[in-house]
């Protein structure tokens, strides 16, 4: 089967090579892959061993990562696979850039994330300089995006900053209106930030970040699945997204807000109690991997 092609790169949400190549399969193509501590806590090789009672000291959890994403990296298109530093809400920029140089060397399509914090901004900040290809992740505002764009000015590769809908949504905001408020927000830059559209959970999600010509989308498999299933539609001039939340409820809508893109990085206020949040809950990932310590 090979799928109709939309505009937007489609990126395979996961950590599984296996799965990967089936949705390659069942589509006909992948652009790209991301990838976070969650996702390889929850690949099958590494669940295996756990369940096995084994834990992995913090060397072998790297050699693991490293070995999926080696996997991974030829089954993917030109979106490359993005690779996540090991952060928490104490990581320095130069811990973490330290860490992205060394994944960067991985792979030839790596592209390292860093959170959308003050020190992840940073880390980006200085691995563009050096030629590093970079994905701002735990994006949720349009602030946050700004701030992203002005920090990684001068880039001579594409930059992406993915924006997470599904989590928005559960906070009763619309999600897909930060999407569409960056997108707006960069059309009097200089483009070299491309929105990729993360967190999404389900078709409409993905129907409508076609719609708003999203540069890339990061999905999960079982809406690929679903979306393949449905003959891979694209959206015409009569969709419609309603922006309604498991209840049935509207979602809230997220204005659109008046910024500088030629601001300073440090301008810009980048905290968000969601970036927070992903960055513990990867960590407990993480950690949930490790062998305990003394």
């Amino acid at each position: 089967m090979r799928a109709n092609k939309p505009g937007t790169k489609i990126l395979v949400d996961g950590g599984d090579p296996d799965q990967t190549l089936q949705i390659k399969k069942l589509i006909g193509f992948v652009d790209g892959q991301t990838t976070n501590p969650s996702l390889i806590a929850k690949n099958p090789e590494v669940q295996q061993l756990l369940a096995s009672g084994h834990r992995l000291n913090t060397e072998e959890q790297k050699g693991a990562y490293k070995k999926i994403v080696q996997r991974i990296s030829p089954l993917v298109g030109t979106a490359g696979v993005s690779i996540e530093v090991f952060a928490d809400l104490d990581t320095t920029a130069e811990q973490m850039v330290a860490q992205g140089q060394e994944m960067f060397s991985w792979i030839p399509n790596a592209y390292i994330k860093y959170p959308c914090t003050h020190e992840g901004l940073r880390a980006a900040h200085v691995s563009v300089e050096h030629g590093i290809r970079v994905n701002m992740t735990l994006c949720f505002s349009q602030d946050q995006a700004a701030a992203v764009y002005a920090a990684t000015r001068g880039s001579k590769e594409p930059v992406y900053v993915s924006p997470f809908i599904g989590r928005l949504d559960d906070l009763g905001q619309n999600g897909m209106d930060v999407v569409r408020n960056i997108l707006r927000m960069y059309q009097a830059g200089d483009h070299h930030v491309h929105v990729l559209a993360a967190s999404i959970r389900h078709l409409d999600h993905l129907l409508f970040s076609f719609a708003l010509d999203a540069d890339l989308a990061t999905v999960p498999a079982k809406v690929l699945e679903e979306w393949a299933a449905q003959g891979t539609p694209l959206p015409d001039d009569s969709f419609v997204y309603h922006g309604i939340d498991s209840k049935g409820q509207h979602l809230k809508p997220i204005a659109y807000k008046e910024l500088d893109l030629n601001a300073p990085w440090e301008s810009f206020d980048v905290r968000h109690e969601l970036t927070t949040k992903g960055i513990k809950q990867f960590v407990a990932d993480y950690e949930s991997t490790l062998r305990k310590t003394a």
